[in-house]
């Protein structure tokens, strides 16, 4: 009888998240889900983001169904309600920084881990990131020395990022960056994988 942990997988090859999930030391692969992340008509932020991240983990679930798999995906989301994904290119970021600029965007952060039995954990952390006035001189020295191209809302928090806010408020300061690890260890634990007994 095998006896061994199923094989723990992140359904991403964000470096932001690796790094995060690096945290809980705990033997883990990553790869990448390759899914189509477009938005649907009409789709409001956070259904945006729960689907995305099941759809992530589902997409390495069936290729590896007895494993546990964690997806993520993280939007970010604007008083008038603008959804500012991954800007991709410096003038998107510095749009997006412009529009952010003396706001409080919402960075939603939904995760979902598919347990080996094919049971699902989802959950959706919400930071509100308070943005100081910033001139367009700022926004585009920001995206030259951070370079937050790959970043929703053009924004890292992890790094230079901190400059240009006036306060955060969140529960779990790792949700902005992009995967909330306290409410994830209670998710692994429940399937099976506790990070203070297990190492790799």
């Amino acid at each position: 009888m095998n006896n061994a942990p199923p094989i723990l997988y992140l359904a991403s090859t964000s470096t932001y998240r690796r790094a995060l999930l690096e945290r809980l030391g705990i033997r883990f692969q990553t790869e990448a889900p390759g899914i189509d992340e477009t938005r649907q008509p009409g789709e409001a932020a956070s259904a945006l983001a729960a689907r995305l991240a099941l759809a992530k983990a589902q997409a390495i679930f069936s290729k590896h169904p007895e494993s546990i798999v964690i997806g993520s995906d993280q939007v970010a989301i604007t008083p008038q309600g603008e959804i500012l994904g991954k800007p991709g290119t410096p003038a998107r970021a510095v749009a997006q920084l412009l529009a952010a600029s003396g706001q409080a965007i919402h960075f939603l952060t939904a995760v979902a881990v598919l347990h080996a039995d094919g049971t699902v954990d989802t959950h959706t952390d919400r930071t509100i990131a308070v943005f100081r006035p910033l001139s367009e001189t700022e926004a585009r020295r920001y995206v030259e020395l951070d370079q937050p191209l790959d970043c929703a809302g053009s924004f890292r928090s992890e790094g230079l990022g901190a400059a240009l806010l006036v306060r955060v408020e969140n529960e779990d300061p790792t949700g902005l960056i992009g995967l909330p690890l306290v409410w994830l260890a209670g998710a692994l634990r429940r399937a099976g994988i506790d990070p203070l007994s297990t190492r790799s």
